[in-house]
Order: structure tokens, then sequence, then C-alpha cells
């Protein structure tokens, strides 16, 4: 188990902790993910959470054309060998 000390700084109004690599490397966070706090018994948990496959549904929702350089497809004519 690893474990280190660290100093608690002020983050605007917030209070944050850096997590030293070899500490998320452990826990298997990573940058961006998504991590739930709670505390028990004057304790702080951050516990990973494990993000779900998303269904089609809510990826043609986050589709943005003009992101992704427009249509998905831009017609009906075949480009290759599909099989329509």
């Amino acid at each position: 188990m690893a474990e280190v000390i660290l100093d608690i700084k002020q983050w605007g109004n917030n209070l944050g902790v850096r997590l030293p690599a070899a500490i998320a490397r452990e826990a298997h966070v990573c940058v961006d993910q998504r991590v739930r706090l709670t505390v028990n018994e004057g304790q702080i948990i951050i516990t990973p959470v494990l993000d779900e496959p998303l269904t089609l549904e809510q990826r043609l929702a986050q589709y943005e054309p003009t992101r992704h350089g427009g249509e998905a497809m831009t017609g009906t004519q075949r480009l290759g060998a599909e099989k329509w």
C-alpha cells in the first residue's frame, strides 16, 4: 500500500490535494476520470467511478456535425464495396 502525507491547498473557493503519480497508479485513476468522495467517521474516501458504456442514443446525442466534419454519411451513393 502506498502512503504519502500531503498539504491541503486553497483552489478558488475550494480545497484541493494533488495525487502523486504512484498513488494514482495504485488506485487505477487517471486524468479526467470521475471519482466519488465520501466521508466516513472523519475519513475522506475517494473511490473511482467506473464509466458505463454509452448507448447508441447517448452517443448520437453527443454528436456535433460541425466538430466532426459534417454529416456521418453524405448520401446513398456507394463509395466502395458496401452492401446495401
